[in-house]
């Protein structure tokens, strides 16, 4: 059997950049000007991608290549894969000459736009990126990110850790809540409210409170949702100051929670594979919550 024909025979990425060349240049002699092949390449090679598919990608003309039904559909996901395989090169070539710390909340809280600045000053050949997402270890397990600022426990082995600084608790409240126009509230006046946590990444737990004397929960997994039920006036919230830093919205205000431990910040890294500028971030964000203090 012919090898361009074989069943099975493997995609490469140089299938999916002639695809894109083709319907970006509207012809297979434009796509080989842009591609730096011949003609002949460009026409061999959407051949053999079409008969990897088993589908034809393209109406072709004298004139012009449009797109089938399916090969809209391969379209779009050939872009997608042309533009991850970019990045993982470009993550690869950069190197340690960028930083990315995730977060799921809050960041840094109030410090967040300060690290920023002085990272940029002090550590110019280091680009910081800051990276939210919703997970316990704020991107680190996932390999989105090199370090994360956490304020619960990764519990587990694999990951260092350094805790930074520690921060107040806030209850967050309706703007229209009776609580609202008072200087402080204290934990044991929550067990008369429904109490709304975030299972997934929040730092509140029902501990706070002896057995027999908790409040009603409700739960979420994600901060906009936790803010929303919040609004409406039937919850209220338990949270580290550094949420009232980041999420300032209208119909919320944050009162200080008088009466409950700090809540520790953490930044974690993989043990093993450390980012070479873990020290300096450790170092600088440790400064700030000392001065903060």
């Amino acid at each position: 059997m012919d090898e361009r024909t074989r069943p099975g025979r493997e995609l490469e990425l140089r299938h999916l950049r002639c695809l894109v060349a083709i319907v970006d240049t509207g012809t297979l002699t434009d796509a080989a000007i842009e591609l730096g092949v011949s003609q002949a390449a460009v026409s061999r090679t959407l051949l053999a991608l079409e008969r990897i598919l088993g589908a034809r990608l393209l109406h072709r003309t004298s004139r012009v290549c449009v797109p089938t039904t399916a090969g809209v559909q391969v379209l779009a996901r050939a872009r997608q894969l042309l533009a991850e395989a970019e990045e993982l090169v470009r993550q690869a070539t950069t190197g340690h000459t960028r930083l990315r710390v995730g977060h799921a909340w809050s960041a840094m809280g109030r410090h967040t736009a300060e690290f920023q600045r002085r990272w940029r000053d002090r550590h110019p050949d280091v680009e910081l990126h800051l990276i939210r997402h919703n997970t316990p270890t704020g991107g680190l397990a996932e390999g989105l990110c090199d370090l994360a600022v956490v304020r619960t426990a990764p519990g587990t082995r694999s990951y260092a850790e350094a805790v930074v600084g520690h921060e107040p608790r806030v209850v967050a409240l309706a703007s229209d809540d009776p609580w609202a126009r008072r200087r402080g509230v204290r934990l044991a006046e929550i067990r008369e409210r429904t109490l709304i946590i975030d299972r997934r990444t929040g730092t509140t737990t029902l501990d706070l409170w002896p057995e027999g004397a908790r409040p009603a929960v409700e739960f979420t997994q994600d901060i906009d949702d936790w803010l929303a039920a919040i609004g409406t006036g039937r919850c209220v919230g338990v949270t580290p100051r550094a949420t009232a830093a980041q999420y300032r919205r209208d119909g919320i205000v944050y009162r200080p929670l008088r009466d409950a431990e700090p809540v520790p910040v953490r930044l974690v890294w993989r043990r093993h594979d450390p980012h070479p500028a873990t020290r300096d971030a450790v170092a600088l964000l440790g400064e700030l919550y000392r001065e903060g203090a």
